[in-house]
């Protein structure tokens, strides 16, 4: 269910204040539903679909800029974790996506990154 490896490999520690760090230390709630060594995956607590999962990394990395080469291991986790979630919760055949949001213009608002799985009803094109 892992790709292995340490979380604190590709990332920083934990960031006072950051709710998505709260909730990998399992000091915030949330509804999770999978969990691997890097990444955690929880229901979203405002969805947009029927089926609106965040899939984020334990250790704490700001945002998709901050990524590079060294986070390659983290990146396949976050895809391969996005593909089962889609399987176990019944949308993999019909369709789904997997949405980085980057910066206030791209309609990021939590600073730790985070893949959104987005499925359960047809999108559109483009998004908004």
């Amino acid at each position: 269910m892992s790709a292995g490896g340490d979380a604190t490999d590709v990332g920083r520690a934990a960031v006072p204040g950051c709710p998505f760090c709260g909730i990998v230390a399992g000091e915030l709630p949330a509804r999770v539903i999978w969990e691997t060594d890097l990444v955690i995956a929880f229901r979203d607590i405002a969805p947009v679909a029927p089926v609106h999962v965040l899939i984020v990394p334990r250790a704490h990395v700001p945002d998709a800029l901050s990524l590079d080469a060294s986070h390659a291991a983290l990146l396949a986790e976050l895809a391969i974790v996005g593909r089962r979630v889609a399987e176990a919760e019944g949308v993999a055949s019909s369709g789904y996506r997997l949405v980085f949001n980057v910066g206030e213009d791209g309609g990021n608002t939590v600073s730790h990154l985070h893949l959104h799985l987005l499925g359960g009803r047809p999108m559109a094109w483009p998004p908004g």
